[in-house]
């Protein structure tokens, strides 16, 4: 089941999100087979991160909320919010 995750940064977070981008990075990449898509989201100068924005497949909403808790970020305190709603993918016709 394809599940979105839209975060929101804390303001004045960006040192927390270069802190833990590493370690991000390495959840994202051991969990690879199940994304669709994933990036930060950016301000409006186009340049500053402000969250992130992750698609990805999961079981069910026990574990997109585990996905969600155990990300590195959230870990650290990087996000104010998690916005956890589950989708089904019209476009791009597959």
């Amino acid at each position: 089941m394809l599940f979105t995750f839209i975060c929101t940064d804390k303001a004045d977070s960006l040192q927390i999100r270069k802190d833990a981008r590493p370690a991000h990075i390495e959840y994202l990449d051991a969990h690879v087979d199940q994304l669709i898509y994933g990036g930060p989201l950016f301000g409006a100068d186009n340049e500053t991160p402000i969250g992130s924005l992750i698609i990805a497949e999961v079981d069910d909403r026990e574990a997109a909320e585990k996905f969600a808790d155990d990300d590195p970020y959230n870990q650290a305190g990087l996000f104010e919010s998690v916005v956890i709603s589950s989708s089904r993918q019209v476009y791009p016709k597959g």
